[in-house]
């Protein structure tokens, strides 16, 4: 059963179409890759998605609900939370207090929020840091927050927007094994719009493509990587070239 559709959804700006009649579906238990070059419309299609702009035409369903005209606290109370490319901290709060932030979208109780927060904090390797403000923290683990804060609202799915930027290998790594835990051990959807393929092609059950506002193709991580129009339009022939020196490498000596 699908968990969230997307039907027709257009998005102009002025003159601008940034979406264009862009229809998929996300089945209970599915994480998704949204890949494009940049300017391509992805992080229009969360914002349209999440309620923080309104739709030119088209519907978002998600969890059966049409929420297409529903602002985007709404959206977040019936489970769909997202995070952002640039997280800023909520003025001079601390880590503690960002996540509770989340927290209060189930909860009025303070005690309540900073019990969960605690929790999801502990989950995430950040109890070390609860007195720390957000901005003074290095971006690993920045982004270790806003995945926090968002989980704090307790949702059904979560849009991640390009948490892996600004990432070293390593960390990268760690953001992988976080990402699965969110989506196999606590049980949610999770979209993500990536540029680092490696963690796309490792993660995703499905990646969808977008160029133009359009959306160009849609499935499994080895068919996007060998689809003709994903390597024109954003992947390109070195990809290509290293994915398959990849595999030479990986396959046993047979002498």
């Amino acid at each position: 059963m699908a968990l969230l559709e997307i039907k027709h959804l257009t998005k102009d700006f002025g003159g601008l179409r940034a979406n264009n009649d862009i229809s998929f579906s996300l089945e209970k238990g599915e994480l998704i890759g949204l890949i494009g070059p940049n300017g391509a419309g992805k992080t229009t299609l969360f914002n349209c998605i999440s309620g923080h702009y309104p739709l030119s035409s088209g519907n978002v369903v998600f969890n059966s609900e049409d929420i297409t005209e529903l602002p985007a606290h709404e959206v977040a109370r019936r489970g769909l939370a997202r995070t952002f490319q640039v997280y800023t901290a909520a003025g001079d709060l601390n880590v503690m207090e960002n996540v509770m932030v989340g927290c209060f979208m189930k909860s009025r109780s303070r005690a309540a929020a900073r019990k969960r927060a605690e929790e999801i904090m502990s989950d995430f390797g950040l109890t070390a840091l609860a007195d720390y403000q957000v901005s003074a923290l290095p971006v690993a683990a920045q982004k270790r927050v806003t995945m926090a804060t968002a989980l704090g609202t307790d949702p059904k799915m979560l849009l991640l927007d390009e948490v892996a930027a600004g990432l070293n290998p390593s960390e990268v790594d760690d953001l992988m094994t976080s990402i699965r835990h969110i989506h196999s051990e606590l049980g949610i959807n999770v979209i993500l719009i990536e540029h680092v393929m490696e963690l796309v092609m490792k993660i995703s059950d499905r990646v969808i493509v977008l160029d133009y506002g359009q959306k160009i193709a849609d499935g499994d991580p080895q068919s996007i990587a060998e689809n003709p129009l994903v390597i024109k339009a954003y992947l390109g022939e070195r990809f290509v070239e290293m994915q398959k020196e990849k595999s030479k490498d990986q396959m046993p000596d047979k002498r």
